[in-house]
């Protein structure tokens, strides 16, 4: 039971454009609950995309196909795929309308390729001019803008068969760090976060999930990002604000977090997240899983709260219909629609 708990919370990554046999096998043992693709799995021949995630789904059929299609700068698909501007951009071309309509043509692309997961819209506040990894991936400097335009691309995007995630509670939009690279500290007031950072966060109730920050925030937590902080996750996030969907860890290979894979994986569970994201290394993504699975048979209390986001994967697949990429003609005609051409043209 601890292992079968264990496996529906890690979503993990791999090299190459084809599934390799030790993925699969993981799949089918049900020792990860998906997987999410970057570029080095993605070539310029939508037909590969499409044949390499049935052979995800033909593995695992509840599987999460996930990919970070925000827009702009954070884009892992190409030609002939939608080319989406910064979300700033395209809130400040069309506001919410033209959002909505961007959400929804790159989800009948996604769903094409059978993918069932973007991890976007992003709900932080481009507060901080120099941030050096939000900045107009933020749809607005304005909480009440940023979060009408948010939900409404997260909500498109699961009205049309795509899974949204909010990213990054509680906010990374007022940091000076690279999270990829090192830890970053915000040091503000709770009534800043709660007038500004928390703002998209409490309106995203209707998003099927959300994702961590690698970032302390010392009004919250002194010691601990947000993704091994207890009382961010759970106090902040289910108590206060009382959001009820998935909650996804942000990558936890990312040197922010600083501690190996076996801490980071049991705390960022204990603390409260649902899923983890371990985007690169399949070594790193066993490591996790056998921690996990040890840590649920030495604690009762852990092997509660692993079942508990065990119960979150399954609901969170549960919501996505099973859907078979689209293949040949049928998927050649998906792309490059007059909708799609339409969309670009007023996003130029």
């Amino acid at each position: 039971m601890a292992r079968m708990s264990a496996g529906a919370v890690i979503v993990g990554g791999f090299s190459g454009y084809e599934l390799p046999r030790s993925f699969e096998q993981a799949l089918l043992r049900k020792e990860c609950a998906g997987a999410i693709l970057f570029k080095r799995n993605i070539s310029h021949e939508i037909d590969q995309i499409a044949a390499l995630n049935t052979s995800i789904a033909r593995a695992l059929s509840s599987a999460l196909v996930a990919v970070d299609q925000e827009g702009g700068r954070v884009a892992r698909l190409g030609t002939p795929f939608l080319k989406l501007p910064a979300a700033r951009v395209v809130a400040e071309r069309g506001g919410v309308s033209l959002v909505v309509r961007a959400a929804q043509a790159q989800a009948k692309e996604l769903r094409a390729l059978g993918f069932t997961l973007n991890f976007a819209p992003v709900l932080d506040i481009h507060s901080e001019p120099s941030n050096p990894i939000i900045g107009d991936r933020a749809f607005s400097s304005n909480p009440t803008e940023a979060a009408r335009l948010g939900v409404a691309f997260g909500i498109a995007l699961q009205a049309a068969g795509i899974l949204a995630c909010g990213k990054h509670f509680p906010g990374h939009g007022d940091t000076t760090v690279d999270s990829h690279l090192a830890l970053p500290i915000v040091n503000i007031p709770t009534e800043t976060l709660q007038a500004r950072e928390l703002v998209p966060f409490r309106a995203a109730s209707e998003l099927a999930s959300l994702m961590t920050a690698h970032v302390v925030y010392s009004a919250l937590d002194e010691e601990l990002p947000a993704t091994l902080s207890k009382k961010i996750a759970t106090d902040l996030l289910r108590n206060d604000i009382g959001y009820k969907g998935a909650l996804f860890s942000d990558d936890l290979e990312m040197k922010a977090i600083g501690l190996d894979i076996e801490s980071s994986s049991v705390m960022s569970i204990a603390a409260g997240c649902d899923l983890l994201l371990i985007c690169s290394s399949e070594d790193l993504r066993h490591r996790a899983f056998e921690a996990l699975t040890h840590e649920a048979e030495r604690s009762p209390t852990f092997r509660a709260r692993l079942a508990d986001a065990a119960r979150q994967s399954e609901t969170l697949s549960g919501r996505v219909p099973p859907s078979a990429a689209l293949a040949g003609e049928a998927l050649r005609r998906a792309f490059g629609s007059k909708e799609a051409r339409e969309l670009e043209q007023a996003l130029s």
